[in-house]
């Protein structure tokens, strides 16, 4: 065999192990990609709620994912529901108030198209579930609960568990949080019977907000703040907690 051709074998195999290498590296790149961030006793049930519940109905906001997979949903709720944290339903967190099934909680963060730089208000903490995955992806997050003993809970374990870039405090959400508007995105975790105004007018513009409206039959709304007004946009059947607190009622 002459100079000439082993050097073109030579050439050819190298750029097939080349092209060996950058599989395997994408393959590593998407193993991390979708790796758990915490190794706990609930990692598995974590993994199959994200692939079987939320991917499966058609999430696919990768930063979406990532929070809902790196969230531990089962510090959010009474340790004697553990067991079903990572359930397919809504669960209760005491005083008449619920955590929301998970698939809910990524289709409302999705619906609101969230970025890293965003400033995003919650209305209704809660136990605080649904703040921790919007400070996973958003640069801020403002929520607000109406019930003093779940605001002192979730405010204390969202600052325990390390999110500097939530704020949580005790009130009206009818009333948003004007001092730190516009948001670029507003979740409700309540059910008006219509879209409280100063929630519309603290919504930036090109800003959405995701909110459930009705009482005895409520919907998932979107609504989108343009220069020349709203546009608004019902999806999906939901079951909601009333919002409390309208001024008047």
């Amino acid at each position: 065999m002459n100079r000439s051709l082993v050097l073109l074998c030579f050439l050819f195999l190298s750029l097939l192990a080349c092209q060996d290498f950058a599989r395997s590296e994408n393959v590593v790149a998407v193993d991390e990609q979708h790796a758990e961030p915490l190794q706990d006793e609930f990692s598995k049930e974590r993994r199959d709620m994200v692939e079987q519940q939320i991917r499966a109905r058609g999430v696919r906001d990768d930063k979406v994912l990532k929070a809902m997979w790196k969230v531990s949903r089962h510090l959010f709720v009474p340790e004697s529901h553990w067991e079903f944290a990572y359930a397919d339903t809504p669960l209760p967190i005491g005083l008449n108030q619920t955590i929301s099934q998970p698939f809910i909680v990524a289709y409302m963060t999705e619906a609101a198209k969230i970025s890293s730089k965003d400033k995003v208000l919650e209305i209704g903490t809660g136990s605080g579930y649904q703040a921790a995955v919007l400070g996973e992806i958003a640069n801020e997050v403002y929520t607000i609960e109406i019930v003093p003993e779940l605001a002192r809970q979730s405010g204390s374990l969202l600052k325990e568990l390390g999110y500097k870039n939530v704020f949580a405090k005790e009130g009206n959400g009818y009333l948003g949080w004007p001092e730190h508007a516009p948001f670029d995105a507003i979740i409700v975790t309540a059910a008006p019977d219509e879209v409280p105004k100063p929630l519309i007018e603290q919504l930036a513009v090109g800003g959405i907000m995701v909110i459930p409206v009705g009482t005895s039959y409520q919907e998932m709304m979107l609504l989108t703040k343009t220069k020349e007004g709203v546009t608004e946009k019902r999806t999906i059947p939901v079951r909601f907690v009333p919002m409390t607190g309208k001024p008047g009622s």
